[in-house]
């Protein structure tokens, strides 16, 4: 994969840093900053600048499920006339990220073709990956944040003020439950795909996809008692494990090889994808033929980037989620 060594932009497979023993490590995320109403600091002290509409835009790609987790907060949030949004074409080429028209940046940078141009008007000297999502400053054409877990977070609450959308999926009563299943829902399920696609060895392979799929079978028990991640309430927990799900079947099961079962042959599951899918806002967020397209266009994963015609999706059944409902379910 390409990146940027010291704010040039290096084509090739030199990101090799996170591969090691044959397995796949995702390399951390560098821009950390925060938004808060005031301006005052963010939840762990991060520094952060305020709450403006039209200042910020988000850069994002429909096959990405750390960028799509932005935009289903976004929408959860009715924050589309506030925060602007820019989409990246689904193959990553030897330029990285691409947009297939100028984008509009803001009046420091103007416009952008390639997402590492975000990158080094933020660092002129930055070494790393260059990723989606990027939650962009237009003020002062810099990177305010570009790890998705931030964002969702920065997004459930800065904006309240001027959305006056006071849903909250990451409720304080909740917090400890959430972060409890976050952290194994990560490592074993979204992070668990690439482990396996990525691996380099068989035995990073099947060890990434025995958890893979002893999470899910975790989750799939989980669900038959409870109709969300942290009980009857919808919360980001939901919004992170459900932008895996959604690409499961269409792109994980074939081109990453996770094939010992697919998520139609959980019944709790797949119902629970369906439900949130149909939720008002959410399936805007999901382009199943831009996902195909990104992930089967990978060289070393489909050396010949022919894209699958399956599978056969239908969405839009009914689910059965609401046998489980309970007093206090997020309803949109």
């Amino acid at each position: 994969m390409p990146q940027l060594v010291d704010g040039k932009w290096e084509k090739g497979d030199v990101a090799a840093s996170e591969m090691r023993d044959g397995a796949f490590h995702r390399e951390p995320t560098s821009f950390r900053n925060w938004i808060t109403s005031d301006g005052s600091p963010g939840p762990d002290g991060q520094a952060a600048l305020p709450t403006e509409a039209g200042r910020y835009q988000l850069f994002v790609a429909f096959i990405c499920p750390w960028a799509s987790r932005t935009l289903m907060m976004r929408n959860l949030k009715g924050l589309q006339d506030i925060i602007s949004v820019s989409i990246a074409e689904p193959e990553l080429g030897e330029n990285g990220w691409t947009y297939a028209e100028p984008q509009d940046a803001g009046p420091r940078l103007a416009k952008i073709r390639y997402q590492h141009e975000l990158y080094t008007a933020s660092d002129p000297h930055y070494t790393g990956k260059v990723s989606v999502p990027v939650l962009w400053d237009r003020k002062e054409g810099r990177i305010v944040n570009n790890e998705s877990a931030d964002i969702i977070r920065i997004l459930n609450t800065a904006f309240n003020q001027l959305s006056d959308n006071m849903l909250d999926f990451y409720p304080q009563t909740l917090r400890p439950e959430i972060d409890r299943w976050n952290a194994p829902i990560y490592e074993k399920v979204n992070n668990g795909v690439y482990r396996a696609g990525f691996a380099k060895t068989q035995g990073a392979y099947e060890e990434a996809a025995t958890d893979l799929f002893e999470m899910l079978d975790t989750l799939e028990a989980h669900l038959s008692q409870s109709r969300y991640i942290a009980g009857a309430h919808f919360t980001e927990a939901d919004i992170r494990l459900f932008v895996t799900l959604i690409r499961f079947d269409c792109a994980y099961h074939g081109a990453f090889k996770c094939n010992l079962r697919r998520l139609e042959d959980y019944p709790n599951l797949s119902n629970y994808l369906r439900e949130i899918y149909q939720w008002p806002g959410i399936r805007e967020t999901v382009r199943i033929d831009q996902i195909k397209r990104g992930y089967y266009s990978i060289a070393h994963i489909n050396p010949t980037r022919i894209v699958p015609v399956g599978p056969a999706l239908d969405l839009d059944r009914p689910h059965d989620r609401a046998r489980l409902d309970g007093h206090g379910v997020v309803t949109l």
